[in-house]
């Protein structure tokens, strides 16, 4: 027999969810078993899949120890490097600064660096998160940027602000706004693109039509010339849809691709401007709620910069 409490970051969630997460190894039907055969209890009594915990809950476990994870000697979000740019902190969240060739989670080619791996390792050396403390929780990531994109991130610190800010990204009460250099000078200095992306997943890459196919989605995008240089021009964005590579696939539809864009651009303006990454950027992130915030409530109406976005010096 094992038991566990239920911490601030397990309250709110449905037993079969933290369920779940705890035992990562375990067949969802075995676990829906568990709970039948009373050996999962609630405060100990028989539960229900779909009952809500509260914090200070116990559970009690009749169940293979093998089901436990092992505590390892070393978290692999150790081995990443402590460095972070952060543009804002407080108790709940982190507002970082990710900067191009830096991938935001783990992939096939993970060499224990991300930006995720390294909140974890800054947040766990200064006392903040230590998983042998947790039961279904870890700091998470909001939102995602490319690899080769910087940009604004949130983190959310706590599962109350993982929540919070989810719901509110799904709602679009998060305005982010890109800055891009695009290659040539527009005619129009502002307007609303509307047209239609179709995804490749093979390729990796999408394209659009001004009609709609079987398979494309709506795209909106909206876009204004801050200023111009040479033939290139320094442009504010804001998706109103946010598809796969809508930005650079979208402005290169209009015959402005962007600089150092290898995929949607010109490779050999890339290559004679020396451009490693695409000149692209989330640069500006407002909280605007148009629904109750609870514990994040005090962020409404907060505008956050990232500082020196490398390209737009240039103008």
């Amino acid at each position: 027999m094992r038991t566990v409490e239920i911490g601030a970051n397990d309250a709110g969630q449905r037993l079969d969810k933290f369920l779940s997460k705890k035992f990562k190894n375990m067949p969802k039907s075995l676990m829906y078993k568990y709970i039948r055969k009373k050996c999962i209890k609630l405060n100990g009594k028989k539960c229900d899949i779909a009952v809500k915990l509260n914090e200070g809950d116990v559970l009690t476990f009749f169940i293979k120890d093998e089901f436990f994870e092992a505590v390892p000697d070393q978290y692999d979000f150790l081995k990443a490097p402590v460095k972070l740019d952060i543009i804002y902190e407080d108790e709940h969240i982190m507002l970082l600064n990710k900067k191009p060739g830096l991938i935001v989670h783990p992939d096939e080619n993970y060499h224990f660096d991300s930006l995720i791996a390294r909140v974890q390792h800054y947040l766990y050396d200064r006392g903040d998160y230590d998983p042998k403390d947790e039961n279904s929780f870890a700091p998470a990531l909001v939102n995602r940027i490319d690899r080769n994109t910087g940009g604004i991130v949130i983190a959310a610190k706590t599962a109350e602000a993982l929540r919070i800010l989810n719901q509110k990204l799904k709602d679009r009460e998060l305005e982010k706004l890109y800055l891009c250099t695009a290659v040539g000078i527009f005619k129009k200095k502002e307007g609303l693109l509307i047209d239609y992306l179709e995804k490749n997943e093979k390729q990796n890459r999408v394209y659009i039509s001004r009609k709609p196919t079987p398979n494309s989605k709506i795209i909106k995008t909206k876009y204004k010339v801050l200023a111009e240089k040479d033939n290139f021009s320094l442009v504010e964005v804001d998706l109103l849809t946010g598809r796969t590579h809508q930005i650079r696939a979208h402005m290169a539809f209009i015959g402005h691709p962007l600089l150092g864009d290898g995929k949607y651009g010109k490779n050999e303006i890339n290559r004679k401007m020396g451009y490693k990454w695409q000149a692209l950027y989330s640069y500006k992130l407002t909280f605007r709620f148009t629904t109750d915030g609870g514990a994040l409530e005090y962020l409404n109406g907060k505008s956050f910069t990232a500082p020196d976005v490398w390209f737009a010096e240039k103008f």
